[in-house]
């Protein structure tokens, strides 16, 4: 923790050391962890001579940039999902970018209108299904998860959180208002307990046998494996890839954008263009066990050991438009409750 702290502190004093700028430096505004990017920027700055500082938020992205207007020292935000990227965009507080290698690298689906973002990597919302207690095939739609079968067998994270908010807007998109309610009502009714903790402590709370199943990201599971105090948990479990009905598994995207202000504009682009190069892209996937967004890039041998999945087809740039009636119906149902 210290060393994490001192990690932000010396990026935040880099930063706003940038006043007025230099040459041959990029500034991050990043919400991924920074351990789980430094391996990245390194290798960036080690091919080009271009520092990397960043400052790491675990939120409030969007209102730090609108309070820093044109003055901010961000040239380029990352994100671990789309809605809150997608906020920062609606905020008029990025910039597209018509780059011939990015456009080249990343698949138009993982492309933001006017190339105002990009996608680096993705990510399935899955089922963590117990070894001992759940069978192959028992579960296998995100409808599943209100029957009364399970009444009592599942752990989640808060129903408010982005991830969830993200799944329940996509099956807004998929069945409406008055089916989605009655399934967050019959989710809620199947739960072991309170909705708490993050993704890890749900596959932990299944170790402990509180539960049998819990819904999280699929990099967790390779987080986990990685950490020696964990890995007894990710073994504890392994993962199902449940579809909509008739639809297939809700993904979601780690993204980045240039900002509007980018006071290093053209070493930002660098940094972009090396970030979604097979090169950025296998190492951003590696150390995330996420899955790059380029099919000229093949996952980890840990992330591919998980099995392949139909990704669903509804554009994630539709998303944001159901979440703040996905945050409506989550509260009109008292879900964390």
């Amino acid at each position: 923790m210290l060393a994490r702290m001192n990690y932000m502190l010396c990026a935040a004093l880099l930063i706003a050391a940038a006043t007025p700028s230099h040459s041959d430096e990029v500034n991050v505004y990043s919400y991924r962890q920074p351990e789980l990017t430094a391996p990245l920027f390194e290798a960036f700055t080690e091919a080009t001579g271009i520092d990397v500082n960043v400052v790491f938020l675990s939120n409030g992205m969007l209102e730090r940039l609108q309070s820093e207007g044109k003055r901010t020292p961000a040239d380029l935000i990352m994100t671990t999902d789309i809605s809150r990227m997608a906020a920062i965009v609606d905020a008029g507080l990025t910039q597209p970018v018509d780059n011939a290698e990015l456009i080249a690298d990343i698949p138009a689906q993982y492309r933001g209108a006017d190339n105002q973002w990009f996608a680096l990597t993705n990510r399935a919302r899955v089922i963590y299904a117990s070894n001992d207690r759940v069978a192959d095939g028992e579960i296998t739609t995100y409808e599943d998860l209100a029957d009364p079968k399970w009444k009592g067998r599942i752990c989640t994270r808060s129903g408010t959180h982005d991830y969830n908010l993200d799944l329940t807007s996509a099956l807004l998109a998929h069945h409406g208002a008055d089916e989605t309610k009655a399934w967050l009502e019959g989710f809620k009714a199947n739960l072991a307990r309170k909705p708490q903790g993050n993704d890890r402590a749900q596959v932990k709370a299944i170790w402990a046998g509180e539960c049998d199943i819990a819904v999280g990201n699929t990099y967790y599971m390779g987080l986990m494996l990685a950490d020696a105090e964990q890995s007894d948990w990710a073994n504890s479990v392994r993962i199902m890839f449940p579809t909509f009905e008739n639809a297939g598994t809700h993904v979601n995207v780690s993204a980045m954008a240039l900002t509007a202000a980018a006071p290093h504009h053209d070493d930002a682009i660098k940094l972009m263009e090396f970030l979604a190069s097979p090169e950025g892209q296998s190492l951003y996937a590696n150390e995330n066990s996420e899955y790059p967004v380029s099919p000229a890039v093949d996952p980890s041998p840990v992330v591919a050991s998980w099995g392949t999945f139909t990704a669903d087809t509804l554009p994630l740039t539709e998303l944001p438009g159901y979440r703040a009636d996905a945050l409506r119906l989550v509260e009109e149902v008292n879900f964390d409750g």
